[in-house]
């Protein structure tokens, strides 16, 4: 039965005026801020709801978003309700099937259109202008009637002519090349366009999409947060090493490389990298119990070699299962950041992150203090001799990654960061060319000793002569391995001129380290004499 016409307009007042019966169509969502991690992100949305709204439709997320990890939060004055997802072809969402892209791609695709029109009509124009020269006169017609050949003009008419068409000519020809070059031009700008397009619709997991509705209860104008998991994207560190050799000073500048392929361009967000993995075990593996028994007699089959019975192959573990259903690969080695504890980097500025794979590189900020400088070199396996940089390690956790080298602002070579687990940081910036190096050549002797000659001997003898061509004084660094003995029949003895600074250097056992400066032009020398005595009836080996 039809409502009264004043109970209607009642009800139209009352659908207008009355917030909580109205329903708010869904809200465009914006990235705010994503947590990067090995292999994985953490990627937080907001969305602006009004008041009265009951649903809410995140829309256009990536396909491989982990659905488990979603988590909806909003102000006091939102209530929430339930939450669904969502995966679908892209063509099916009338939300995602459009692209930013279309409305300047469409532009110049009508910009190129206007531009081929007037191309075609200076084509007329052309072929016009050559049918008056070539076909002016004679000829006959497509039944065979003869034309009529018009009265010859005279003299100053065919001048007055022919520089009419002249320049018509060359006009119209003029603007076929500029119009040509326009269209050119058009084309480089719409190529990039095109692919970014293709690019973003074609990502994911065959191209679907993700969508993501909540249902809920706004009271007012609020702010609606979705944040959720997906794998692939990664990080990885980087640094960069800069030695000023006057000074004494090194800056180590500390960076990031990021990239992701998610679906989803990360644009103005606010990113924080964290060297935590959350997709990794959360518990420990514990150990079984150990018991011990007499071992039971085999069956004779088994016993004979016959083949025993086949059993069926094991299922794949869970956790097996989830590492060959993941979405992607890391784009980064996870390995470095096995032995950190979790440690979180916050960029300091807003940044862009394209769905492309390309590595973006961020500053994480930089370090400096003043250093020992010396010439360190090992002549028995290199006679050369290379500057290094000795400080105080830096504060924080700083996961092991490729290390770039400058020494006075030229680049020397690429080196590995490796986490210091000592009390110093020792950093080498390449060859010291004017450090001079010479191993003297080795004397090995062999010879019986000992009581009645049941013992054998091998007397080694080392010597280096280190030169500084520097002009001004340098410290050097001479390390040399010395023969260790692990049986306690191998007596080995060492005599050193002069007495070196460590005899286990860098709490190594046989790895001897002398340390002195040397004034400019200066050279010193030091030697090694070692007595290796062992049974003469048995060999010994070195390793």
């Amino acid at each position: 039965m039809p409502l009264p016409f004043a109970l209607r307009r009642c009800a139209i007042a009352l659908a207008l005026s009355c917030p909580l019966l109205a329903l708010a169509a869904p809200a465009d969502s914006r990235i705010t801020q994503v947590k990067v991690y090995p292999g994985s992100a953490t990627v937080e949305r907001v969305a602006r709801v009004t008041a009265g709204t009951r649903t809410l439709s995140f829309t256009c997320l990536p396909a491989g978003l982990d659905a488990q990890s979603i988590q909806v939060s909003a102000d006091a004055a939102v209530r929430l309700g339930e939450t669904s997802v969502l995966t679908q072809p892209r063509a099916l969402s009338t939300e995602c099937a459009t692209n930013p892209l279309d409305g300047r791609i469409r532009d110049l695709e009508d910009q190129k259109a206007v531009l081929q029109s007037e191309s075609d009509a200076l084509d007329l124009v052309t072929g016009y202008l050559k049918g008056i020269t070539v076909n002016g006169g004679g000829g006959t017609h497509d039944d065979g009637v003869p034309k009529v050949r018009p009265a010859a003009p005279d003299a100053k008419s065919v001048a007055a002519m022919a520089e009419a068409l002249r320049r018509t000519g060359q006009d119209s020809l003029q603007k076929q090349h500029l119009l040509k070059r326009r269209q050119t031009e058009l084309d480089k700008q719409l190529a990039p366009l095109i692919a970014e397009r293709g690019r973003t619709q074609g990502q994911g997991q065959g191209g679907n999409v993700t969508t993501v509705t909540v249902t809920l209860a706004a009271a007012r104008d609020a702010d609606v947060k979705l944040s959720y998991q997906v794998a692939g994207p990664g990080w990885s560190p980087a640094y960069r090493a800069l030695l000023d050799t006057t000074t004494r000073k090194v800056r180590i500048e500390r960076q990031a490389l990021v990239a992701q392929s998610t679906g989803e361009d990360w644009r103005g967000v606010k990113l924080t990298l964290s060297t935590g993995q959350p997709r990794r075990e959360t518990t420990g593996r514990l150990p079984a119990p150990w018991r011990i028994g007499i071992e039971q007699p085999q069956p004779l089959r088994e016993r004979s070699g016959a083949p025993a019975a086949s059993m069926p192959a094991a299922a794949p573990a869970p956790m097996m299962k989830a590492a060959m259903d993941r979405f992607d690969e890391p784009a980064f080695d996870v390995s470095v950041f096995n032995n950190s504890f979790a440690t979180e980097f916050a960029v300091p500025n807003a940044v862009d992150v394209p769905s492309s794979g390309q590595r973006v590189g961020l500053a994480l900020g930089q370090v400096e203090d003043t250093v020992k400088l010396a010439a360190r070199t090992s002549p028995q396996v290199d006679a050369s001799a290379f500057l290094i940089a000795d400080m105080a390690p830096p504060e924080g956790v700083w996961p092991a990654g490729p290390l770039q080298l400058y020494r006075d602002g030229a680049f020397v070579g690429n080196g590995r960061w490796t986490p210091p687990t000592d009390a110093r940081l020792t950093l080498s910036f390449g060859r010291d060319e004017l450090v001079r190096v010479q191993a003297e050549p080795e004397r090995d002797n062999q010879g019986t000793g000992g009581f009645v000659g049941l013992r054998a001997e091998r007397k080694l003898q080392r010597g280096y002569v280190v030169e500084n061509r520097h002009r001004t004084p340098i410290a050097v660094q001479v390390l040399e391995a010395a023969p260790v003995s692990v049986n306690e029949a191998v007596e080995v003895s060492a005599a050193f001129q002069p007495k070196p600074t460590e005899r286990e250097w860098n709490k190594q056992p046989g790895m001897t380290l002398w340390s002195f400066d040397l004034a400019a032009g200066e050279s010193a020398r030091v030697a090694a004499d070692y007595t290796i005595s062992y049974p003469k009836d048995v060999r010994i080996s070195t390793r």
